[in-house]
């Protein structure tokens, strides 16, 4: 298809999704937009006497679903049709006028829970036996009354409430500082040209070949970093002060267990992870031991932890070889699951190829009303291969769940989101790895399998270690101070790399270029749903009993329950070190079958 940009209208339209499940046209879409632009000054009918009896909190909870889909309907279009070409104005308005519509329902209905949290639960519980339609909600209200004894008085919560964008302070003041401030100064590439080095363009000077470039990039990026040392460490240090003193007000134990809350997730799975990565170190400095020698290097540095073991494949692989690849690979699911991954083709879910305006990247996208769609910008890698297989999990998990819940139930949450991607992303590789008598790309899928764990499995719980770490130390009364952070972090890395590899003293200051730091414990997430598509992986290829009927029932589930409960049904107990260990068999698995074929 080559790489050239084409029109949109160039595009076979085999290759483009289909939109018009959701609406027929823009007219139809601008019609129900200015219907909904009305109707949704409804939703204020019930202030005041939402929880007066268990009829008005019925006709609530029923209207509020119905307006949420048919705004969530506008929304897709609008949103897909931006995407497929962002230089269109028309889209550009469209999308933007659903998203104040969104906002003005959010003001309108932005009564209800205060309401509901007026009245005890136990209100509630008289309500479902009046009137018990309302037990299909009864999750729903369930997990809203969870967070009663967290809630406030009304006066302090609105204070909280107005002072939201001063909270997010600290992440904005390191995006800009680190997006728009720092500069990295100029370094001489490959080819000898001179070139900015930034944030974007690191990673490839990592990758060099030459080790001086390497270096280089690596001394030049982090001694700049440790020129803001003492801004970036109150940033942070501001940040995690906010946590805490809110974690405090809202009566939890800590920063940690506010931030994994909303989840339901307890502070043991988190520590959980740590534990078992911590026990389990001596598989990562296998994996530094072998690239050392593979590279033939005296001394391991940090900085040559990025180099590519084995060269980009050169292969070709069409769409329709792709999709032929995805579904044989795929086809260990059972008969099912291909008929109804089938439809992704079929029906034209799949936006393939790139087009002029066309949004970079690839996602997946939909909800109850309209189909998973999924956006791609295929050329034909094989990396683009995976990413399909990739994207079309995330799809049938979102197909599974609105096919088997009622719309309340229907949305998963993001701590399960990236389970079925990585499961099919997996078993995309295994195929592979097994259908290839070539020596070079089994080497070139080892290799990408092999910085996927060490990056997901042990760099993510080195962060979330030290996230950790410095909020205690700040719940126990000390100060955050530059040296501090720097040498707790250093300390970590001394911890991560191990004995054979050079930690670098600049890599100190690493820690001040991670924005994950801003997202209040998010990156463990990462790490636990690769290794719960390991153990399901696992369990699938080895045939063990009902995994596959379990998982099967796991996709189902939808946002029925909470994601640790969900994650039960395909028989993964996220507290249980057996499921982080699975992940690392699976990782020190390619590290010798990688060492074999060198």
């Amino acid at each position: 298809m080559g790489k050239s940009q084409r029109k949109r209208e160039e595009i076979e339209e085999k290759y483009t999704w289909d939109l018009s499940y959701i609406y027929k046209n823009d007219n139809a879409w601008q019609k129900d937009f200015n219907k909904i632009s009305k109707e949704i000054k409804q939703i204020t009918n019930f202030k005041g006497i939402l929880v007066n009896n268990a009829q008005n909190l019925l006709d609530y909870l029923e209207l509020s679903c119905l307006l949420e889909r048919k705004l969530y309907k506008l929304y897709y279009y609008a949103n897909l049709k931006h995407d497929q070409d962002t230089t269109n104005s028309k889209y550009q308005e469209m999308l933007g006028k659903i998203k104040n519509l969104l906002n003005k329902y959010e003001e309108l209905d932005a009564y209800a829970n205060p309401e509901l949290m007026s009245v005890d639960y136990n209100l509630i519980k008289e309500f479902y036996k009046q009137e018990p339609k309302l037990k299909e909600y009864k999750f729903v209200l369930e997990n809203i009354y969870r967070f009663k004894k967290h809630i406030l008085n009304d006066n302090i919560e609105k204070i909280l409430s107005s002072l939201s964008k001063v909270f997010d302070n600290p992440e904005q003041t390191f995006a800009m500082l680190t997006d728009a401030d720092i500069k990295f100064g100029m370094i001489t590439d490959e080819l000898g040209h001179e070139v900015e080095l930034t944030e974007s363009n690191y990673r490839v000077f990592l990758q060099s070949k030459n080790r001086d470039i390497r270096k280089k990039a690596f001394e030049q990026l982090l001694d700049k970093y440790g020129e803001f040392k003492n801004t970036i460490s109150s940033t942070f240090a501001g940040n995690a002060e906010m946590l805490t003193t809110l974690a405090k007000l809202k009566n939890y134990h800590s920063s940690l267990e506010a931030s994994l809350f909303s989840d339901n997730v307890s502070v043991k799975v988190y520590n959980n992870l740590i534990d078992t990565i911590n026990d389990n170190l001596d598989v990562i400095y296998k994996y530094f031991a072998l690239k050392k020698d593979f590279l033939k290097l005296d001394e391991f540095h940090l900085y040559d932890q990025y180099v590519d073991l084995v060269k980009n494949t050169t292969k070709e692989y069409p769409f329709e070889e792709g999709k032929r690849i995805v579904l044989k690979a795929l086809s260990v699911l059972g008969e099912d699951y291909i008929n109804n991954l089938n439809k992704a083709f079929n029906e034209r879910w799949i936006d393939v190829y790139n087009n002029v305006g066309k949004r970079g990247g690839a996602y997946s996208s939909g909800f109850y009303d309209t189909k998973p769609y999924v956006l791609l910008n295929y050329e034909n890698t094989l990396n683009d291969v995976s990413t399909l297989a990739h994207e079309l999990g995330h799809s049938m998990h979102t197909y599974y769940s609105c096919l088997n819940n009622p719309y309340q139930y229907s949305h998963y949450t993001i701590f399960v989101a990236e389970v079925a991607s990585t499961v099919n992303e997996l078993l995309l590789n295994f195929y592979l790895l097994n259908n290839t008598d070539d020596k070079e790309e089994k080497k070139y899928i080892l290799s990408n399998l092999m910085d996927l764990f060490k990056a997901t499995l042990y760099r993510q719980t080195m962060f979330a270690e030290f996230e950790r770490d410095m909020h205690k130390k700040l719940e126990k009364g000390d100060v955050l101070t530059h040296e501090l952070l720097c040498n707790e972090y250093y300390k970590l890395n001394l911890k991560y790399f191990g004995s054979n590899v050079v930690v670098d003293d600049l890599i100190k200051y690493e820690w001040e270029r991670i924005p994950h730091f801003y997202y209040n414990f998010y990156v463990y997430k990462y790490a636990i749903g690769l290794s719960c598509a390991c153990y399901i992986v696992d369990g699938i290829l080895n045939r063990k009993d009902d995994t596959l009927k379990n998982y099967l029932k796991f996709l189902s589930s939808g946002g029925r329950d909470y994601p640790i409960n969900e994650l039960k049904i395909a028989g993964i107990d996220v507290t249980n070190k057996e499921v982080i260990e699975s992940a690392i068999k699976m990782f020190d698995s390619f590290i010798e079958q990688f060492k074999k074929l060198m």
